[in-house]
């Protein structure tokens, strides 16, 4: 769907070409780029005017009069609108940052008697989740609204809904219909995101990068550019910064936060992104307990605290032998760019082990396939060997049985405690043993104890059960990750691999919280501590919390390690907003594996009363007509007044992930085949509808002719009447046909 959207935008651009800007049009600030330069995929908020019929192009202020065109846009063309300013605003809680754009656009290119609809795309960083969006246009007004799955009297538009959709899973994009040309757009939108830990310091990404052509071509329009930045390291020590894109000044600086302020006039809108590093300096394992006390509205009225653990900053701590089995799916719908991705990680993790480990592989489709009987040392011999295995035996094919190869992994890795056992679970597709699968490990991994391997999963595309990996994780104490779209695979298979490789400190217990009256951790079981990220976890407890706890765990020399931890109450931290997100994934993923009904409306009032989407709650786009203004002479009547006050409700797409697809598998589809289509709408029905009038006005015609016919011969007229309304309903079935394909 990127490529169809990107061909859209290159035809919207073509057809601004039509727009008449005066005798002695002023120049673009910015030199346009090359078209091969150009990547049409949106790298900041942007609102596009979706056009079907070229013939509405024009300047709504000159008009150009220019000859009609004939024929329509297929699919619709989609035309940047003109950026007239933009403010952002960035709240970072840890790892977690919280961001919100205003903007506003003109529809530039629609002449000002015609109306068409508006798409609004908006890219996020990592792991980027929308919580809601405001649209204000001069006639009505927009919000997104959370609702309930069920809570609706028509589930049925909710299944069918087509828009409001993640493309690649990280452009969130829905329509706004019918907006006037030369109006004014104001957009305001809601995101969360991940901050990513590398070398010791947190960074944060947000494209806010703005094509050339969202310059409006306007000598005196100001432009004004507007960042405030808000930072809350929620560690009470001192914030060390590092990059920065844009020029920030500092506004605040106190012991654990900071705030910035960016605000300048500009001749064209920002080209770059925008990125912000910062590191808490520590020479050794650093740790606190965040507790916040809950509001009397909270769906779960037991307290919330966070649990955090950092690895030094420098001093780097010894990591722990490995041992590393790499279970990878190579059933037919990895054929193509997915596998070669995944061997392309593959080959990377494999030439960053160090001579003391150890390593295996296992292909599995509806087979299992070793690489070697017994674990192999790393060094160049084994690898070499490995490398023309996997040349000679990646091969995409059949279909896929993920249990077997599973359990051969587990068996393979040693129950001493000189070395910490990985397995590395890749996959595409969705099995129906995946509840089994997660009890028998849990099981098998609890008798074995802290010798237990360590399993971490990778998810391909929209097909595999996100929930029974990130689940079977949960169980294994490892870490999940997953790419929705072919060209982020091998960088963020690549960064699970090495990353969840380096150990620092293995087997960790909280020993206080542990002997609260009640206590729940989120994820249920606590991972090592590595040193390529900080250990963040959340919780819910009962009972009185310590002023500080100790920390237990074991080094990579096998001696063990003991640190305190302070606890202290959290502020200016709103910790229930910031785990929000973790606690909905992780209950869901304990709703799916228990099946209870519970858990699951749990997440949905937990989804309603923090706005984060779940896959038990729904967005809406809601709609509100504004009431016109009227001199003192005119009135509004109270029909007319009630009929304002009515909600319009635009049903859009669950943005949940799913819990996979088994059909889809066994029939192994590709990856790409889960995307949405941009323009699945119910614009293809008109067409084929338009399609059947123009048959059944044919159709009249013929009728006509045979009363005429009749005349001659009555035989003739009821043959002729016969073969037209044959041909008539042969007509009506192939649009019934057709409709029923686009709406499946």
């Amino acid at each position: 769907m990127a490529d169809e959207f990107a061909t859209s935008v290159d035809m919207g651009l073509q057809l601004t070409k039509r727009i008449y800007y005066g005798k002695n049009p002023p120049k673009p600030l910015v030199m346009e780029k090359e078209s091969s330069e150009i990547n049409n995929l949106p790298t900041a908020p942007m609102v596009y005017a979706v056009v079907k019929d070229p013939s509405m192009v024009d300047n709504p202020d000159i008009p150009s009069y220019q000859p009609y065109v004939y024929g329509r846009c297929d699919p619709p063309a989609l035309i940047p609108l003109d950026m007239q300013g933009i403010a952002m605003e960035v709240d970072c809680y840890m790892d977690t940052a919280f961001v919100t754009v205003n903007g506003t656009w003109r529809m530039h290119c629609i002449a000002s008697s015609r109306y068409c609809d508006c798409r609004i795309a908006v890219p996020m960083g990592e792991q980027g989740s929308v919580l809601g969006m405001e649209i204000e246009t001069p006639s009505r007004s927009y919000s997104t609204l959370l609702i309930e799955s069920n809570d609706t009297q028509d589930a049925g538009l909710v299944a069918n809904a087509k828009d409001g959709f993640l493309l690649n899973r990280r452009i969130y994009t829905l329509k706004v219909p019918q907006v006037a040309g030369g109006s004014i757009l104001s957009v305001k939108v809601s995101w969360s995101q991940k901050l990513l830990y590398q070398d010791g310091q947190f960074s944060l990404n947000i494209p806010f990068s703005f094509p050339w052509y969202v310059n409006p071509i306007a000598k005196l329009l100001c432009k004004k550019e507007r960042i405030r930045l808000n930072v809350n390291s929620g560690m009470g020590k001192e914030i060390l910064c590092g990059s920065c894109s844009h020029p920030l000044k500092e506004t605040r600086r106190l012991v654990g936060s900071l705030g910035f302020l960016y605000e300048s006039e500009v001749r064209a809108w920002s080209m770059d992104d925008f990125s912000f590093s910062y590191k808490v300096h520590s020479s050794e394992i650093l740790g606190s307990v965040l507790l916040n006390r809950v509001s009397m509205l909270d769906v779960d009225q037991r307290e919330l605290f966070c649990f955090n653990l950092y690895p030094p900053t420098v001093n780097a701590m010894k990591v722990f032998r490995k041992e590393v089995v790499y279970v990878v799916d190579i059933s037919a719908s990895m054929q193509g760019r997915p596998l070669e991705n995944v061997k392309s990680a593959l080959l990377a993790a494999l030439s960053k082990l160090s001579p003391a480990d150890t390593f295996n592989l296992i292909a599995f489709n509806g087979k299992s396939l070793l690489f070697s009987s017994s674990m192999e040392p790393s060094g160049k011999e084994s690898i070499g060997k490995a490398i023309l295995w996997i040349d000679q035996n990646f091969v995409a094919e059949g279909g896929t049985d993920i249990s077997l190869p599973l359990n051969q992994a587990i068996e393979m890795l040693s129950k001493n405690g000189d070395s910490i056992p990985l397995v590395f679970l890749i996959t595409d597709g969705s099995v129906g043993d995946e509840r089994e699968i997660c009890e028998a490990l849990r099981g098998r991994l609890m008798k074995r104890g802290l010798n237990a391997p360590r399993i971490s999963t990778f998810g391909i595309g929209l097909y595999c059960n996100h929930y029974f990996l990130q689940m079977l994780a949960q169980i294994g104490r490892g870490y999940y990750d997953a790419a929705y779209d072919l060209d982020s695979i091998s960088s963020r298979l690549e960064r699970l691999l090495n990353g969840t490789s380096s150990v620092i400190l293995a087997d960790l217990k909280i020993e206080a919280l542990e002997s609260l009256d009640s206590f729940e951790l989120y994820p249920c079981y606590l991972p090592d501590l590595l040193s390529s990220r900080p250990l963040i976890v959340s919780g819910r407890f009962i009972g009185t919390c310590p002023g500080s706890v100790k920390v237990r765990g074991t080094l990579a020399d096998l001696s063990s390690f003991v640190v305190d931890v302070k606890v202290q109450k959290a502020k200016d931290f709103p910790l229930e907003r910031v785990f929000a997100r973790r606690q909905i994934e992780t209950i869901t993923a304990n709703a799916w594996f228990s099946g209870s009904k519970q858990l699951e409306e749990m997440v949905a009032k937990l989804s309603l009363q923090t706005g984060v989407p779940s896959e038990y709650t729904n967005l809406v786009l809601v709609e509100n007509l504004k009431e016109k203004q009227t001199s003192k002479l005119e009135t509004v009547d109270e029909k007319a007044s009630d009929q304002l006050n009515v909600k319009k409700i635009i049903y859009l797409r669950a943005l949940g992930v799913g819990f996979g697809n088994s059909k889809a598998t066994a029939d192994n589809l590709p990856v790409e085949a889960a995307e949405p289509k941009l323009h699945e709408t119910s614009e293809m029905v008109f067409a084929a509808a338009s399609n059947l009038c123009g048959k059944l006005c044919d159709f009249c015609c013929c009728m006509c002719f045979i009363q005429f016919c009749s005349r001659v011969s009555d035989r003739c007229a009821v043959t002729l009447a016969q073969l037209c309304t044959a041909l008539a309903c042969f007509e009506c079935i192939s649009f019934c046909c057709e409709v029923c394909g686009e709406c499946g």
